[in-house]
């Protein structure tokens, strides 16, 4: 495990705490528009990914990046988990990930 450039566990809400850092999230995608995706968080929120490929509407894509806004991410890897994820489950993992158990992770 390369831990020299550990991304962050976020969701829309966390992102904007992490600006100009790598972060990792997971997005429903809404739509496509031209390198650009618009998804919903597992926050409920939009998160705006650019320099990413298109993926199929509904489903779900984990986003490797740089938080560059408060509600986007400059993309590095994306990764197509297809049309069923347990969004409930992720956005907890952030939650812990970056609250009360946030000294386990890098």
């Amino acid at each position: 495990m390369d831990t020299s450039s550990p991304a962050v566990f976020v969701n829309a809400e966390i992102l904007k705490m992490y600006l100009g850092r790598r972060v990792r999230a997971v997005i429903q995608v809404m739509r496509n528009d031209a390198g650009v995706i618009v998804g919903q968080s597992t926050d409920g929120n939009q998160i705006t990914v650019k320099g990413a490929q298109a993926f199929p509407p509904a489903h779900f894509v984990e986003v490797i990046g740089i938080a560059d806004g408060s509600q986007s991410i400059r993309a590095e890897i994306c990764t197509d988990f297809g049309e069923s994820f347990d969004m409930t489950a992720y956005n907890g993992l952030c939650q812990l990930a970056n609250g009360k158990f946030k000294n386990l992770f890098l």
